[in-house]
């Protein structure tokens, strides 16, 4: 097979493909950092308010994780969602129960209008299992990396106990860094077209814009 001056020139300036959990990090690294940096997440983290707070949030969450898990449910034998769907990381039970131990009926809880439409967001992926896997990474990676600080900050800052805080907790996972690569190699592996990876580095930026909207209406 001859290679044409064409070919040639597409050889030499061709890059090799990043993969997706690369794309995926750089893409929302300012989203990221810009999330962390809200005033309600500083003000929490920091000592400055109270249990009151963390409870405000853990509040709203549930809601997010109720449409996250649900929608996983549902998506758990597609080809693409599939993959990351994992019971270990189910946390809607202990949220309910963190939530109790906090004096807390989720069923008597208002959503704020920026958790709605991040609901609304999730239950829209139910047709769209790629931009699925963008919320569920956004979620479940913070809670495996950030999320565990938060709990040693809650404990130190407001005094809550272990059983208020058992959404942090993965029993079933052994080795969090370890699983946590784990989880990017399945997403590089994902059967994914250039259209369906674009979509989904799209909405994890988006993720961020929910939680940032969540923040700031947890500070207002």
């Amino acid at each position: 097979m001859t290679t044409t001056p064409e070919d040639a020139r597409r050889l030499v300036h061709a890059e090799p493909a990043r993969p997706l959990s690369e794309d995926l990090r750089a893409a929302t690294a300012v989203a990221h950092d810009r999330a962390e940096r809200a005033t309600f997440v500083d003000d929490l983290m920091s000592g400055r308010l109270d249990a009151l707070g963390y409870r405000r949030m853990a509040e709203q969450l549930y809601f997010v994780y109720r449409a996250l898990e649900t929608v996983g449910d549902e998506l758990s034998g597609d080809d693409v969602a599939g993959p990351v769907v994992d019971e270990r990381l189910r946390r809607l039970p202990r949220l309910g129960a963190d939530l109790a131990t906090l004096g807390v009926d989720p069923s008597a809880v208002i959503p704020l209008p920026g958790v709605r439409a991040y609901v609304a967001a999730i239950e829209a992926t139910r047709d769209d299992p790629a931009r699925f896997v963008a919320l569920h990474y956004t979620r479940y990676l913070g809670d495996l990396s950030g999320g565990q600080v938060i709990r040693s900050r809650m404990k130190l800052h407001y005094g809550l106990t272990d059983d208020a805080l058992t959404f942090y907790v993965f029993d079933d996972i052994d080795k969090l860094k370890r699983y946590k690569d784990a989880y990017r190699d399945t997403l590089d592996a994902l059967p994914l077209d250039e259209a369906q990876a674009a979509a989904l580095v799209e909405e994890a930026v988006a993720a961020f814009g929910h939680n940032e909207r969540m923040f700031a209406e947890l500070t207002g």
